[in-house]
């Protein structure tokens, strides 16, 4: 059972879909991904693959003055985009996000699945989204091998981010908030520890102007070379812990 806050996926907005998906591939060996028709409503075409039970996701704008345009026009280019994190209690979460006055820019409420997606001037570096599946180990979003259960897979998957802000100390406090955990300190890098997950989340200053979600750390099946796709730094280790 889940027991706390789980990163289950990041995107990434890239211009080129799929030149993207084609390094995913040749860095990671993933499968095919999964092509999500849902997300047509925001002017978005996108790729889903899954990384062990966790999920990596390309997004690419398919029509003018989406989100995810201006999110590359202010960016000056592909970067990182979004982190959608599994809840046990969304319920619980949407009410402590509305009691600290984090805004909500978009939310869905299905059978199987529910999100939340943060304004991101009230929780910088990303677009933050608090999610819950039922069963825990499905995942509609990653399409209908998800959908009510979980297919065979590897057990490695997502270890955690690192993200580039003005402040990271006050950056942190917020997604702390959302998530409902506290803020550490780890060798000068301000971090949220998502412990049940064996996962974490760290804040450093940024470096460059366009700051956001710079490294995205997995724990593969066996050790890759670091790569830069899409504005992100993707660093896997071999089993074990990031």
């Amino acid at each position: 059972m889940l027991a706390g806050p789980r990163l289950r996926q990041i995107a990434v907005v890239a211009a080129d879909l799929a030149g993207t998906v084609r390094q995913f591939q040749d860095a990671f060996g993933w499968a095919d991904p999964f092509a999500d028709p849902g997300v047509g409503q925001f002017g978005l075409v996108n790729a889903v693959f899954a990384a062990g039970d966790t999920f990596v996701e390309v997004v690419s704008p398919a029509e003018p003055e989406t989100t995810a345009g201006r999110y590359l026009a202010s960016r000056g280019g592909d970067s990182g985009y979004m982190a959608i994190f599994q809840l046990p209690d969304l319920a619980q979460a949407r009410r402590r996000v509305a009691d600290a006055g984090i805004r909500v820019i978009w939310s869905a409420d299905l059978p199987d699945i529910a999100g939340t997606h943060l304004h991101p001037k009230d929780v910088p570096g990303a677009i933050v989204s608090l999610d819950w599946a039922n069963p825990p180990q499905s995942w509609h979003w990653a399409g209908p091998e998800w959908i009510g259960r979980a297919p065979e897979h590897a057990d490695p998957g997502l270890a955690g981010i690192t993200v580039e802000v003005s402040d990271p100390a006050a950056a942190a406090a917020r997604w702390a908030q959302a998530l409902g955990l506290a803020v550490t300190g780890n060798g000068g890098t301000v971090t949220i520890d998502l412990v049940q997950a064996r996962q974490d989340l760290r804040f450093v200053p940024v470096s460059d102007q366009a700051g956001g979600i710079a490294e995205v750390r997995l724990i593969t099946e066996r050790e890759r070379p670091p790569v830069q796709i899409a504005g992100v730094r993707f660093v896997s280790i071999a089993g074990g812990t990031a």
